[in-house]
């Protein structure tokens, strides 16, 4: 196998990403650290690396196992890295949406300014 591989393939390559397109714009995004550093789509990743990815509230960590830019199969991808992410991160998949439905008596009509003004309110006691 490669030596070192550009980071956009080896993303896409353990199926951190469904498509090599979303690795590299995660990369220009500012969303992949190597080493703490934000690393563009073409720096190369060595054996050892430790990555880390922003993916929606959750910070994934890889610890590069051997590097390979040929996408593998999920049962094959401990083999080249290694899931260092926390199981308090990985939680946070969990945690339940909360939501905020403001009800309105059928046949009201549309709010009046008083009435956005109040909802307003309420949006911002929950920010």
């Amino acid at each position: 196998m490669a030596e070192v591989v550009r980071i956009d393939k080896f993303l896409w390559a353990i199926r951190a990403f469904k498509t090599r397109t979303d690795a590299a714009d995660a990369c220009k995004g500012g969303k992949v650290k190597v080493a703490g550093v934000n690393a563009k789509p073409s720096k190369e990743v060595k054996e050892g690396e430790i990555i880390q990815v922003h993916k929606g509230p959750v910070v994934y960590t890889y610890k590069v196992i051997q590097p390979t830019e040929h996408r593998v199969g999920a049962s094959l991808v401990p083999q080249f890295a290694e899931n260092l992410t926390p199981q308090e991160e990985l939680d946070k998949l969990k945690a339940p949406v909360e939501t905020f439905f403001v009800t309105r008596e059928r046949g009201a009509g549309r709010p009046t300014k008083k009435d956005r003004r109040e909802m307003e309110k309420l949006w911002d006691a929950f920010d």
